[in-house]
C-alpha cells in the first residue's frame, strides 16, 4: 500500500475520540469503553500480564482494574497526537487512585494507599474505534507507591541489592 493511499484520521475526530474515551474511562463503565473497541481489539497494558484479544479479555481487564482501585481517574496531559501515515494517535496521560481492593492477578490485598503516575496510550484505529491499543507507563513506580517494593537509594533498597549480590555469588560457584 502506498503512502498515499494509507488511512489517516483527522486531528478533528481525534480529538472528539480523545474526549469520549476519557470519559468512557472515568465512567468506571465497562460497556462504555468496549464500545470504543472493535470486537477484535488487541490490547496491550503495562498494568496486565498479557496481551488482551478481544472484549472479554478487555472486560476482565476493567473489571480487575476497578475493583483495586475505584476511585481511578485520568487526565489528558498532552495530545493526541496524530499520526501522518496511518490512522494512529498517541496520548500522554495522568492518573490518580487509591488501592482499596485486591490487585489479583497476582494476589496483593489493598493497601490503601493512593498513587499518581502518567503514561502513554497508542491508539491505532479502525472503523472509528480502537483496533489496537498499547499503554506505557512505570510499573516499578507504581510498586514503589503502593509499598510493594522499596524507594530508590533506600537502606531497604541497598540491603536487597546486597542480597541479590550474595545470592549471585553464591550461584556462580
Amino acid at each position: 500500500m502506498s503512502r498515499s493511499s494509507v488511512p489517516i484520521v483527522s486531528t478533528a475526530w481525534v480529538d472528539e475520540f480523545a474526549v469520549r474515551w476519557g470519559t468512557a474511562w472515568n465512567s468506571h463503565d465497562p460497556e462504555q469503553v468496549l464500545a470504543l473497541l472493535t470486537d477484535d481489539i488487541v490490547y496491550d497494558d503495562s498494568a496486565w500480564p498479557r496481551t488482551m484479544h478481544g472484549k472479554a479479555d478487555v472486560r476482565e481487564f476493567l473489571e480487575h482494574s476497578w475493583r483495586a482501585f475505584p476511585d481511578l481517574t485520568f487526565e489528558l496531559v498532552a495530545g493526541p497526537h496524530v499520526a501522518t501515515d496511518g490512522p494512529r494517535a498517541a496520548y500522554w496521560w495522568k492518573a490518580g487512585a487509591t488501592h482499596r481492593g485486591p490487585l489479583d492477578p497476582p494476589g496483593i490485598p489493598a493497601t490503601g494507599r493512593p498513587i499518581e503516575f502518567d503514561g502513554v496510550d497508542i491508539h491505532e484505529y479502525r472503523d472509528g474505534k480502537v483496533a489496537k491499543l498499547r499503554i506505557i507507563f512505570n510499573m516499578t513506580d507504581v510498586a514503589v507507591q503502593l509499598g510493594l517494593v522499596p524507594e530508590p537509594g533506600s537502606g531497604t533498597e541497598k540491603v536487597m541489592v546486597g542480597m541479590q549480590k550474595l545470592r549471585s555469588r553464591f550461584t556462580r560457584s
